[in-house]
């Protein structure tokens, strides 16, 4: 069958909003490759963390969610080779907030890198011609050089909000001529292509910018696919398409200049019913994160949406201050866990959509991940509704009639409902979980600075393998609410992160995590199952949501609005 027979075929099969079930892979994948991208048009996007407002725009600040936000704009050294996702034929669905395997790995800014020895360190070749946009007020147009590399290095480094120990395996960075980027080691780092290549901090940020107001949202411009048009506070980030950018996409073996659209605007709406309306009515184009008590019914309402599901990129817990009696016994710890029954909020509060045992391990991270059915009795027990044994543990640490202790949460967490419940559970025991609702910087806040109270409820994303872990479980870190410390653990993280083969890091993952489990810093919680949702006018798409750590941008950029279908079907 020759291409233009089947793209006419597969086209009419498109145009009649047969729902993505009845298309088996082969016809979508091949609809992928037949269909021309369109250029123009607009996408309107709930990201992932679509009740979270923007944190900051200066990568220095050290903000989680710098890359979701600012991702069109900064660039960095690597990216995902999203040729290689599932929906164009490849093994990976790119929805890990921050994992990619190294053969999914592509050079973004970086044209080519080596690691030598003798002293240990990694060359990277820049790509050349690409270029800053002028932007009126803070910068000329010109090309990116490695000093622009050195010096968003050096700025991260001395920020006063670095994560202690982050850079600690580097001696410096140092540019060697004008596309040349030289990282020297004090040590090998299993992180080192994560922590400063494609990873939260990793943005490549103009002297310009910085010396305008990198704090400043009206100041933002990097190298990629668009810039920075405006921002609403609390409502909405506006991007127009980099007519100049450099990369480009191949569909159907023909190669295409990025971007495709004229305009992304991420949309931030608290309310969950908000932003459903907004998904149901076309008022988004895509969202990112959908609640499976949802799905349904949007199904129903609006049939020809799209979905991905996927479990969720990170673990539900009420972390428990180890230092803070009377958290600070192991039986008190172990008892409030099995005084929940985990098994029916499974089945009652996430209707079946969910999985026991998904942090700090994620249940996709293959050969680091160790199921339930694996793991020893003692954490076993941990997952066993048992309020008999809970109130045994407790009255034996001296608390026979139970205890009082404050939770805090998010106004942005969607999860009330839940916490009411372990709150109802908990009763049961004798225990009073009394909950405090902070807006997101102050909840955000609390933690970073410790002043988190004894409970701390969250949905903290995984990360990585080995970041999951780091970021809190050792000492210091800034994502560890619980406070927790194990010398144990420290010695073996620092061995973890030294060591080259990951199959040696694999096993010692394994092991810290059923050391860590086994002492109970949290009440742990079942992950839900999540989808993503779009309209079929979003091409170019089959749901994935980041090509590096928390950034979506260039999934994005690569998207293309079919404007007439949009039309025809009313949106």
């Amino acid at each position: 069958m020759q291409l233009t027979t089947l793209a006419r075929q597969l086209r009419a099969i498109a145009s009649l909003a047969i729902a993505p079930a009845a298309l088996s892979l082969v016809s979508q994948a091949a609809l992928a490759q037949a269909e021309k991208p369109q250029y123009g048009g607009q996408l309107n996007i709930g990201n992932v963390y679509v009740t979270v407002s923007p944190l900051s725009s200066d990568h220095a600040d050290w903000a989680w969610k710098h890359n979701q936000d600012t991702g069109l704009v900064y660039e960095q050294l690597f990216s995902a080779d999203l040729t290689k996702s599932k929906r164009n034929g490849g093994k990976y669905t790119f929805s890990a907030d921050a994992w990619l395997p190294p053969d999914a790995l592509r050079g973004e800014l970086a044209e080519s890198w080596k690691m030598e020895q003798n002293p240990m360190r990694v060359v990277v070749k820049l790509r050349k011609g690409v270029m800053f946009p002028a932007r009126p007020g803070v910068m000329e147009a010109r090309e990116l050089t490695a000093e622009d590399v050195v010096a968003s290095y050096d700025r991260l480094n001395k920020s006063p909000k670095k994560i202690p120990g982050y850079f600690e395996h580097l001696t410096k960075v140092e540019a060697n001529d004008k596309h040349t980027v030289t990282f020297h080691f004090k040590e090998y780092n299993a992180e080192w292509d994560y922590r400063f290549g494609w990873g939260y901090y990793s943005a490549i940020v103009p002297k310009e910018v910085v010396a305008a107001g990198a704090k400043d949202w009206k100041n933002l411009n990097g190298t990629g696919p668009f810039m920075f048009d405006s921002y609403t506070q609390s409502a909405s980030l506006t991007f127009t398409k980099n007519p100049n950018y450099w990369d480009k996409e191949k569909i159907g073996g023909q190669e295409y200049k990025l971007p495709f659209v004229d305009k992304i605007t991420y949309r931030y709406i608290k309310d969950e019913a908000t932003f459903l309306t907004a998904l149901r009515t076309g008022k988004i184009d895509m969202l990112e994160a959908v609640r499976w008590s949802a799905v349904e019914e949007l199904k129903r309402s609006a049939p020809q949406i799209k979905w991905n599901k996927y479990l969720a990129n990170g673990g539900n817990f009420i972390a428990l201050r180890m230092d803070t009696k009377p958290l600070d016994d192991l039986r008190v710890r172990r008892a409030l866990n099995m005084a929940v029954d985990k098994q029916a909020i499974i089945k009652g509060y996430f209707g079946g959509n969910g999985e026991m045992l998904n942090y700090p391990m994620h249940v996709n991270y293959t050969g680091y991940y160790e199921p339930l059915e694996s793991m020893p009795p003692e954490i076993k027990e941990l997952y066993t509704y048992n309020p008999a044994k809970a109130k045994q543990l407790l009255a034996e640490a001296g608390l026979p009639k139970g205890f009082s202790f404050k939770v805090q949460t998010s106004s942005s967490s969607v999860d009330a409902d839940l916490l009411a419940m372990i709150a109802s559970y908990l009763q049961k025991v004798g225990v009073t979980m009394e909950i405090e609702t902070l807006d997101y910087g102050a909840y955000l806040s609390a933690m970073t600075t410790r002043k988190n109270a004894p409970g701390y409820f969250m949905f903290l994303g995984h990360t990585n393998p080995t970041t999951a872990l780091r970021k809190s479980f050792v000492k210091g870190q800034m994502w560890n609410p619980s406070q927790f410390y194990d010398p144990t653990i420290e010695k073996m993280m620092a061995e973890v992160l030294a060591e080259p083969d990951e199959r040696v890091r694999q096993v010692k993952v394994r092991q810290m995590t059923r050391i860590i489990l086994a002492q109970a810093p949290a009440i742990f919680l079942p992950s839900p199952y999540v989808y993503t949702g779009w309209w079929p006018w979003v091409k170019n798409y089959g749901g994935e949501l980041r090509a590096g750590a928390e950034r979506p941008g260039p999934i994005h950029a690569r998207i293309w609005v079919d404007q007439e279908l949009k039309k025809k079907m009313g949106k």
